[in-house]
């Protein structure tokens, strides 16, 4: 695996964060193992160091998030001391103890590589930006309250209201030190950006320290409260640390390791989340995204080889990580240079990171934790759409402060959830509705067959839906349709639009299906999406579920062009206009001829040209040169516009009695479309030389056939017009 190349800022960033995590880590083991007795301390120190640096290695080589710090973490250090209590209660011997935390930590690093190989660090990136603000809030909070105890000198294990409320406790050389930090922390890069502002208040804070020295000599005392202090390490070496450990294991049977089970998942599922959540917050200050799966492979890796060496699991910590990105890291190299300073320091450097004041170290992430804090979110109060989006924030950051972050990134994405539920109910899903007099096919109509769709519109009502069509809006579609199923016999739904559908929807169409079929009338879908964000076929879902089926009253339509005609040659075929068995229309029953003389039209229809095409056959093309008028005696006939090879766009259907192609015969330009037989079909053909002779021979007829043409034309546009004010409204 290639790494990035190394920068002067991943040094001085690997540097800082290992001066924090590095105490921490001590610490965490500490506490660990002295549950087990306060001879296994230097166990507990061992392990938090080995902790740093296997960690430090392996997660930042594998996992790949950039600037990301991982260390023995809070998480990590209250599981595995519960169940070192209980092993100790329950009489489990010393050393079997320590191979079983061991264990512990090798099996929540092995499910973690188990979650990332099958992909469930997907899950965390579907963070919504208040869940994220709220927790970077409370992180920052949550460190602030954690650091200010020890800014103020308080003794170790002294909580935030406890240290405010007892001055007596305060050590104003403390005190002293992290003001000189934070000021140094805050002017530094106004002064120098070559060197982090972080090593530049650290070396700040060690300066004032050492100059209150010559005023206070008790501050060089050994076992100063207001420093790091001695590291130690585990008698016997780093060799025989690690061994002793896995020689207890044929003392243990499969019963021992039993209990491990639900607090290796426990562990496990923490770590993860610890670590995802402190990738999305990077992501957030950083504009930049993290792969949630490699990462959480990375730290499996880290901690089972943690856990091979002696070293106490963690995960991505938000502290370490944000001092790492103010002091200039841009790559995972620094979070490998945490690692190996973590050891180097422990073996080299002993002496100087014992002297490293405590404030010092809280002033920097006192400061950090304040630039955590979301100020812009109190913007929100301001409109109300946004209110109930800082109530997600707020209760996410109280969470944090008063439970734990863990807790409050759950409770942040229920909240989430229920505003993502709130939002989509609150929008209309039901976009427009028109009547069947309103708007019609592109099946151009005759007079009649227009008369009738006008007066029985009213059967008919198209429901263009959109948006998300699920349990949460079921409802608001139902209401907006039962009106309209006591009257229609035909209700269209335009799906064109609609993204998400669920079971409870689809059993909804279904109830509407069954009130129609009782008065003998249909539910019909078109446009159905066929591939939906999620991946789901509507059409093949709705068969799925029971819906779409070949004996149920649902008809299913790829275009709502296509819906409209169906029901518009139900309708008319209903009020008994000719239909079915068509027979071929004589000339003189054409609109156009009505009430011409006999004798005239027989001399026209002796000059008309009579052809047949059959279903599918294509009549004429786009550019092809021709002048002729076409007459339909019989069938139908489509217009399409060619788009492609493979595409078309229907532009109209012109039925029985119609006419078409009365452009080139008008002005004789080539043909701007293609005529297909919709079926079996017998024309007219009046070309522009023959009507030329014809009119010169019979004015009257000429100047009349012109006139119905215009007339028609005109009635077309206006039934267009009508709908496209229809469509406005």
């Amino acid at each position: 695996m290639k790494l990035p190349q190394l920068d002067a800022g991943d040094f001085w960033g690997g540097l800082a964060a290992m001066l924090v995590a590095l105490p921490s880590a001590i610490a965490f083991g500490v506490t660990i193992y002295a549950a087990l007795g306060g001879s296994y301390a230097a166990y507990g120190a061992m392990a938090g160091i080995l902790g740093a640096t296997a960690l430090g290695l392996v997660a930042s080589t594998l996992g790949g998030t950039n600037r990301l710090i991982t260390a023995p973490c809070a998480p990590a250090a209250a599981v595995l001391t519960a169940f070192a209590v209980e092993r100790m209660q329950s009489g489990t011997p010393d050393a079997s103890a320590v191979l079983l935390l061991t264990v512990l930590g090798f099996a929540a690093g092995l499910l973690q590589l188990i979650f990332g190989s099958v992909g469930l660090g997907k899950l965390i990136k579907y963070m919504p930006y208040p869940v994220v603000s709220g927790y970077l809030s409370g992180v920052g909070l949550y460190i602030i309250a954690g650091q200010v105890p020890k800014f103020l000198g308080a003794p170790g294990g002294t909580h935030l209201w406890e240290s405010l409320a007892m001055p007596a406790l305060w050590a104003w050389q403390g005190i002293v030190v992290g003001a000189v930090t934070i000021a140094a922390m805050l002017l530094a890069p106004r002064l120098t950006q070559r060197v982090p502002a972080a090593i530049l208040a650290l070396a700040a804070g060690m300066l004032a320290y050492f100059g209150l020295s010559l005023v206070d000599a008790s501050l060089l005392a050994a076992g100063n409260p207001l420093v790091i202090g001695p590291l130690g390490s585990a008698g016997g070496g780093f060799v025989d640390a690690t061994a002793s450990r896995w020689r207890a294991a044929g003392q243990l049977e499969l019963a021992d390791f039993l209990p491990l089970i639900m607090p290796a998942l426990t562990l496990a599922v923490l770590l993860s989340i610890d670590t995802l959540k402190t990738c999305v917050v990077l992501d957030a200050l950083t504009r930049s995204r993290h792969n949630s799966n490699r990462e959480l492979m990375g730290q499996g890796l880290g901690n089972i080889v943690s856990a091979m060496i002696g070293g106490m699991p963690g995960s991505g910590t938000m502290g370490a990580t944000l001092v790492n990105m103010a002091s200039g890291a841009r790559t995972r190299i620094s979070g490998v240079f945490e690692g190996v300073l973590a050891l180097g320091a422990f073996l080299a450097l002993g002496w100087l990171i014992a002297w490293v004041p405590v404030a010092a170290l809280a002033g920097i992430l006192i400061v950090v934790g304040t630039r955590m804090i979301d100020r812009h979110s109190f913007q929100f109060l301001k409109q109300r759409s946004t209110v109930l989006d800082f109530v997600v924030i707020a209760a996410v950051v109280t969470t944090a402060l008063t439970v734990s972050l863990i807790a409050a990134s759950g409770i942040g994405i229920v909240l989430a959830v229920v505003l993502f539920v709130r939002e989509q109910i609150g929008g209309s899903v039901v976009r427009r509705k028109l009547a069947g007099s309103e708007t019609f096919s592109k099946r151009v109509r005759t007079h009649e067959e227009m008369e009738i769709l006008l007066t029985h519109g009213n059967r008919v009502i198209v429901v263009e839906l959109q948006g998300s069509l699920f349990f949460g809006t079921a409802d608001q579609i139902y209401l907006a349709l039962e009106p309209e199923l006591k009257t229609r016999d035909y209700v269209i739904l335009d799906l064109r639009r609609v993204q998400t559908v669920d079971v409870t929807a689809a059993h909804m169409f279904d109830q509407i299906k069954d009130m129609l079929a009782e008065r003998h009338g249909f539910l019909i879908l078109s446009q159905l999406p066929t591939n939906l964000p999620s991946g789901k076929d509507m059409e093949q879902y709705f068969g799925q579920v029971g819906l779409v089926r070949p004996e149920s009253s649902v008809r299913v339509f790829p275009e709502l062009d296509d819906a409209l005609e169906w029901v518009e040659d139900r309708v008319i075929e209903a009020a008994a206009l000719e239909k079915g068995e068509e027979k071929p229309l004589d000339l003189n029953e054409i609109e156009l001829f009505k009430q011409r003389k006999a004798q005239t039209l027989t001399e026209f229809e002796q000059r008309m040209e009579q052809r047949f095409y059959r279903a599918g056959e294509r009549i004429f093309a786009r550019g092809d040169v021709g002048d002729e008028l076409f007459l339909i005696r019989r069938g139908a006939v489509r217009i399409m516009l060619p788009i492609s090879n493979k595409q078309s766009h229907h532009l109209g259907t012109f039925g029985r009695g119609a006419f078409f192609g009365e452009m080139a015969f008008l002005d004789g330009e080539p043909r701007s479309a293609d005529a297909v037989a919709f079926s079996d079909t017998d024309l007219y053909v009046l070309s522009r030389k023959t009507f030329d002779a014809l009119a010169e021979e019979h004015k009257k007829l000429g100047l009349g056939l012109m006139e119905g043409l215009a007339s028609v034309l005109a009635s077309r546009l206006r039934y267009t017009n009508a709908e496209l004010r229809a469509l406005e409204s």
